[in-house]
């Protein structure tokens, strides 16, 4: 509930006696900018109360079906009614009582017979409280608001650091922007089959496309080459996921520093025969063997000015065949277990200038 001084004060009254509950009701009429709801059965208050959330509640101790102990016990465990305030009517000898009263969440007491100007008072008192709460909720909400509003720039910020880091490798590297993207969706489909959190896939998205981003520390020579590199041109080329993971390690966005583990890690093959550190196995870490199925499967399925695109199911089968030694083969099945959304993947980030083409089944 919003606090707004111009509406009025909600009080709930509960009192299975209707002298009682009429009188108090009309002295809650009488204070302004009030207005009192009235109830005998407590079961009816306590689902209004739920319902509607007054600003006050007013509840004798002995009533029917449910005393003022099990009423301020249940409305106290529904969420947001820690702050309500609870005033127990009581006769001026169950001491004990309102001990128990207090344990249970009641604010302040009432003592029978009613006086008028003590009911005036302490439900004053109540009410202001009751004002005092809403507006420091209402405080809160409007900061968690601006919070979440300079948390979705920094995001933002960061995504688009992210996309010039990334097109900054594109620039030096034949492959494309659409290679970019598939590869990143690819990643992300893989990491929900595996059952990843909702974080964990967002961040995951953000982070692939800096896989390659050591790039920008080779040759132009090597990088460009369009025939096969020699053993010495390879061992140069296989440096680049350690220069990616040193541009990216000391960031203090999360963002960049998974974009280093992907990027130092997606060259690593699950039997250990990678490169550049010769991982294996569960010591590779989960994201660099996502984008290690992600970005070979699309490298295969894409045309490049070295080589055409190989034939889906040539690609299939080839991750297959890895299944184990080169590829985690959880990360292999997870990807093929989505393979409609592979295509729609496919389909919507296609290279510039290349035509539509019809779905393959998988065989």
């Amino acid at each position: 509930m919003n606090f707004s001084p111009d509406r009025p004060m909600l009080v709930a009254v509960v009192d299975d006696a209707p002298l009682n509950l009429t009188l108090m009701s009309k002295l809650v009429d009488r204070l302004g900018q009030t207005r009192a709801q009235a109830f005998e059965r407590p079961t009816e208050a306590l689902s209004w109360c739920i319902q509607n959330e007054p600003d006050l509640v007013i509840v004798d101790y002995m009533m029917p079906d449910m005393d003022g102990l099990e009423f301020i016990r249940r409305i106290r465990s529904v969420r947001n009614r820690d702050d309500l305030p609870i005033l127990m009517v009581t006769a001026s000898h169950e001491r004990p009582v309102r001990y128990e009263a207090l344990d249970c969440g009641a604010s302040d007491f009432l003592t029978k017979p009613i006086d008028g100007r003590e009911f005036e008072v302490r439900v004053r008192n109540m009410l202001k409280l009751r004002e005092a709460h809403l507006a420091g909720r209402q405080r809160a909400e409007l900061l968690a608001e601006e919070v979440r509003k300079a948390t979705a720039a920094i995001v933002d910020r960061e995504r688009e650091t992210i996309t010039r880091l990334a097109r900054a490798a594109e620039f030096r590297d034949p492959e494309t922007g659409a290679h970019i993207q598939r590869m990143a969706h690819y990643s992300a489909l893989i990491a929900r089959q595996l059952g990843h959190s909702r974080d964990f896939i967002d961040a995951l998205m953000m982070a692939a496309p800096m896989h390659d981003v050591g790039k920008l520390g080779i040759p132009d020579t090597i990088l460009l080459k369009a025939g096969r590199l020699t053993p010495e041109e390879f061992a140069v080329m296989k440096q680049h996921p350690a220069i990616g993971y040193d541009i990216l390690k000391e960031s203090s966005s999360s963002i960049l520093r998974l974009g280093a583990s992907i990027a130092l890690t997606h060259h690593e093959k699950f039997d250990g025969t990678g490169y550049p550190q010769q991982l294996a196995g569960t010591a590779i870490p989960i994201e660099g063997r996502i984008v290690a199925v992600a970005d070979v499967f699309d490298a295969l399925t894409s045309a490049r000015p070295y080589k055409p695109a190989w034939p889906l199911s040539r690609a299939i089968a080839l991750l297959r065949e890895g299944r184990g030694s080169h590829f985690d083969a959880d990360c292999v099945d997870a990807l093929l277990q989505t393979w409609d959304e592979v295509q729609d993947i496919r389909l919507r980030f296609r290279d510039e200038g290349e035509p539509a083409f019809a779905p393959v089944t998988q065989h």
